[in-house]
């Protein structure tokens, strides 16, 4: 009897010792590896900002021609390059939305190297559209519709200047938008719209720009009611005039 329960204390110290070991060897392991994939990110970020961002922002990212890049954070990079806007091909007053230059690992690079550089907004994890569609709507025409108008589908701003149309932004790239500010455009940080708010925002702009077929009729360009009021001036009142002249001359 004791021969069989000094065996099983010999198991159960061998068992014991052996997790302790896993636990002490293995999970820094992990942690290591995570260090050392981020590391080569950061490193292969920076030859690509290097070769084609350095000459407007400079070698040590403090800038040159163009603005700063300490602290703008992982999002800066996802929304800039992302929609194409950056590497900027010439001097406008607005970067436009053009063809992207660089594939998604490239970008996750890009990101992390200067996410290095003092920090900054970055991309939640998770569904970016998961969100409640009529508070999104609420939202949006609370903060976004007065530049970007009513249905997304943008409006001219001052000195030569624009709020683009939604269509046909990536979830990623609305929700990086509200993060950063860019342009004209002001920064909502996690403050003025939490995250769950900007969820709803992006659940609402892919619905009207990917989902919604104008169900209400004719859209008129989207412009708003100053050219519906027009149209239906122009064409329902001048109608209602023909037809009453018709009827009069008949009688």
């Amino acid at each position: 009897m004791r021969s069989r329960i000094s065996h099983y204390a010999v198991l159960l110290l061998a068992l014991t010792l052996i997790g302790g070991l896993y636990t002490a060897f293995a999970a820094p392991k992990s942690k290591a590896d995570d260090s050392s994939n981020t590391s080569m990110a950061v490193a292969a970020g920076k030859q690509l900002y290097l070769q084609g961002c350095s000459t407007c922002h400079g070698l040590d990212n403090q800038g040159a021609s163009g603005p700063t890049l300490i602290g703008v954070g992982a999002s800066a990079v996802v929304f800039q390059v992302g929609s194409g806007r950056m590497p900027l091909s010439n001097a406008l007053p607005q970067a436009p939305r053009k063809k992207v230059k660089y594939d998604r690992t490239q970008i996750d690079q890009l990101a992390a190297y200067i996410q290095s550089k003092g920090g900054g907004p970055q991309v939640p994890d998770g569904d970016l559209t998961d969100g409640d569609l009529a508070l999104g709507g609420d939202l949006f025409r609370t903060n976004c519709s007065s530049c970007h108008n009513f249905a997304g589908a943008g409006g001219a701003l001052t000195r030569s200047k624009y709020a683009p149309a939604l269509k046909p932004a990536d979830a990623e790239i609305i929700y990086t938008a509200m993060q950063t500010g860019p342009e004209n455009m002001p920064r909502f940080s996690d403050n003025t719209l939490s995250p769950d708010e900007k969820r709803d925002i992006v659940k609402y702009v892919r619905f009207i720009t990917t989902e919604n077929k104008d169900p209400g009729g004719a859209a008129l360009g989207h412009y708003g009611p100053i050219p519906e009021g027009l149209t239906i001036f122009l064409v329902g009142i001048g109608l209602l005039i023909v037809v009453t002249l018709w009827i009069g001359a008949r009688a």
